[in-house]
């Protein structure tokens, strides 16, 4: 039977959630206790990878196994877990459902911090004193519906087989000293996120303008955009599925 596990996760302490040769990530923490517990070799596929220090607040992977798992389960595993993993669910699918493939859209959560606050260093990028302006950023985060390729915001030498992606949604908001980005799109390439937010963060300190930063999407070539914002700022929000999927 193949099962989907619904979990969270703070990202400080891991080299991301994909599996890689001599660093502690989550999907090899996930693995590694659901083969303990469930005394045979348990191999999980992610929804996608996240990059070291990146956190998920909904975030699937998916998984064969023989029998039934009940809800005690649940508390078994998260038991067992550190504390900055956790289970929230397990749900039978079908059997070729797969958590990267069939996932329709996905949503981050970028959060800034313009003042110093030791209760938010965790979870948010401190740009500290940074003078932002909301309607320019709000504006050039309008142009990227209009474009699919992205490899102006793509991690150099990375394996994509296309730097394509359908942007649904990419807005900011403020509450008093935060700034809040929230996009969604059919996919995201590694990195993505992180310097679409640090460049628009340049178009709203007046670095540069909003026809500079189409200019930078239409050049197809990383150095043209900004540095990246830090990795903690960052949390997948939420993943959707094709309801079909689901037993």
């Amino acid at each position: 039977m193949r099962y989907f596990i619904e979990f969270s996760y703070d990202g400080t302490n891991y080299f991301g959630y994909q599996k890689q040769p001599n660093q502690i990530t989550v999907q090899e923490v996930l693995e590694d206790r659901l083969s303990k517990i469930l005394r045979t070799e348990i191999k999980t596929v992610g929804a996608g990878r996240t990059d070291t220090g990146v956190h998920a607040s909904k975030m699937f992977a998916h998984f064969d196994y023989a029998d039934n798992l009940t809800e005690k389960f649940i508390d078994k595993m998260n038991s067992f877990l550190p504390q900055d993993i956790l289970i929230k669910k397990f749900i039978k699918v079908a059997e070729n459902a797969h958590a990267r493939f069939d996932a329709v859209k996905r949503t981050y959560k970028y959060s800034i911090t313009t003042t110093k606050n030791p209760f938010k260093r965790e979870f948010h990028a401190q740009y500290l004193n940074y003078n932002l302006d909301l309607i320019k950023m709000n504006n050039a985060a309008k142009i990227l519906f209009k474009y699919l390729d992205f490899t102006s915001f793509s991690k150099l030498h990375a394996d994509n087989k296309t730097n394509d992606c359908v942007v649904k949604q990419a807005k900011w908001e403020q509450k008093n000293d935060e700034f809040i980005f929230t996009i969604s799109a059919n996919r995201f390439l590694r990195n993505m996120v992180r310097a679409i937010v640090g460049t628009l963060i340049d178009v709203g300190r007046g670095k540069i303008s909003e026809q500079e930063f189409e200019l930078i999407i239409q050049k197809k070539n990383r150095s043209f955009a900004s540095t990246s914002a830090p990795a903690k700022g960052l949390i997948l929000i939420d993943i959707e599925y094709p309801p079909e999927i689901f037993k």
